[in-house]
């Protein structure tokens, strides 16, 4: 939602959307709690969902429904965040909600890409498709946006000569940033530090970054990253993810840029951060012990600090108060997508399940009041 309106500069709500995954064989398997429809549980009417059995409902800037499928969901919300991206602004999309509710699914950074159906791809795979096919045809590609849904073969385009694509992929694994592209040991290892610069803008040193020319080689460092993240299995999920995993691209161009008399070379560089958060989880009902258990703590942990990072910022009457960035390194990685300088989309993704209401509820929660946080996005050139 735009407050207020500048050429290269102006005030933009936060926006969240709702991704109701199917009912599972697991949960049919219930004794007491299995449900007899996908929406005995959360009805939805527009973009509004009712927790009948509470009395409580949420709005969102988009809902979809557990027959949506990923090609609907990205033409939706993923299109035009790409666009936005490639015109010199920064993007975070952020994945939340509590374990085996289809985060990694919903994002596409499953290890899928020996044998996969490609419409099966998530979020990822799909913005690298387009940003590769709009840096290709920068100039000449009508402005009306397409949607990639339908496509069946992914664009092999080179990146123009005045274009420069890298990409980084870090994960937070109890409370330590670990570089998931760098093969070396980890005690050969530069240290990851967050730093920020003169302007307040948030930065991370002793990472690789790798140059890509084609959505391939992205989805390459993807495959080899997600084969690297932390992975465990609990009563919830068989693979759950142990760390919250952050995939970054950078995009800097240059363009000639025309007046009366002479032109000018413009710079632009764009961050755009694709964000997976692990899953929210009940120590007793993943029954995690040793390392799962530890896990676990601080998974909930970096998201407690999150939630209250949203909570200062989505309340009209703390926005004076102080934001508690520093209290965890997700939120201080995070620092620019709340509040700073990027258009940000969370996604919340819930069961429909009873027997995952009170999770369902809080995950409903924590988006609904994500809409309020006001960024301040300007174009980085």
């Amino acid at each position: 939602m735009l407050i207020n309106a500048h050429p290269h500069a102006y005030i933009l709500l936060s926006s969240s959307a709702l991704r109701i995954r199917p009912l599972t064989d697991r949960d049919r398997a219930q004794p007491r709690f299995a449900s007899i429809s996908e929406n005995d549980v959360i009805r939805v009417q527009n973009n509004t969902v009712h927790i009948a059995s509470h009395g409580k409902s949420f709005h969102f800037d988009h809902v979809f429904r557990p027959s949506c499928t990923q090609g609907e969901i990205f033409a939706s919300i993923g299109d035009k965040l790409v666009r936005k991206f490639v015109d010199g602004y920064n993007v975070t999309i952020l994945a939340y909600g509590q374990t085996s509710s289809g985060k990694t699914y919903t994002m596409g950074t499953e290890q899928q890409y020996i044998s996969h159906n490609m419409e099966q791809e998530g979020i990822v795979p799909r913005a690298v498709s387009l940003l590769f096919d709009l840096l290709q045809h920068i100039d000449t590609r009508p402005s009306s946006p397409t949607s990639s849904c339908s496509s069946t073969s992914r664009p092999q385009s080179r990146i123009r000569p005045l274009s420069r694509l890298v990409v980084s992929f870090i994960e937070i694994y109890n409370e330590e940033l670990i570089d998931l592209l760098n093969p070396a040991p980890p005690s050969e290892r530069p240290p990851i530090s967050i730093r920020e610069d003169p302007k307040g803008h948030i930065y991370w040193t002793g990472v690789r970054e790798m140059v890509v020319q084609s959505a391939d080689d992205v989805l390459s460092y993807l495959q080899q990253g997600t084969q690297n993240r932390a992975t465990g299995a609990t009563d919830m999920n068989e693979k759950s993810s142990r760390s919250h995993a952050i995939l970054s691209v950078t995009l800097r161009q240059e363009r000639w840029k025309t007046a009366e008399e002479n032109g000018e070379w413009i710079i632009t560089t764009s961050k755009f951060h694709f964000v997976d958060l692990a899953g929210s989880e009940r120590l007793k009902r993943t029954a995690a012990e040793g390392d799962r258990r530890k896990e676990g703590i601080n998974i909930n942990a970096g998201l407690s600090a999150l939630g209250n990072v949203i909570s200062v910022l989505g309340d009209p009457s703390k926005r004076a108060a102080h934001i508690p960035y520093r209290d965890s390194k997700l939120t201080r990685l995070l620092q620019d997508s709340l509040g700073g300088n990027a258009t940000t989309l969370m996604i919340a993704c819930a069961s429909p399940a009873e027997y995952n209401l009170p999770e369902t509820l809080n995950t409903l929660q924590y988006a609904s009041r994500a809409r309020n946080i006001k960024n301040k996005v300007e174009k980085n050139e």
